[in-house]
């Protein structure tokens, strides 16, 4: 899932330390546009962006609306 797009930018930032590639593709399943929006203005134009689906938007605890319910959320425990 890509919701706000700053775990991507910032594994995309640690990987280029280790050197450039030609071009990067990035596939996610679900993505919300605030997170889209973030990766255009962060990542450069050799990044090409698959989504499966696009959601409405991002709560206000950045979860994607609608999202794929509480699956991931309650992965690890009770939801915050």
């Amino acid at each position: 899932m890509l919701a706000t797009g700053q775990s991507m930018v910032a594994v995309f930032n640690k990987l280029m330390e280790k050197g450039k590639p030609k071009e990067i593709h990035l596939a996610v399943v679900i993505a919300a546009p605030e997170g889209i929006a973030y990766l255009e203005k962060h990542l450069p134009e050799n990044c090409h962006l698959w989504v499966a689906s696009l959601d409405e938007k991002l709560n206000d605890k950045d979860y994607i609306i609608p999202g794929l319910g509480d699956a991931g959320d309650l992965a690890y425990g009770n939801k915050l």
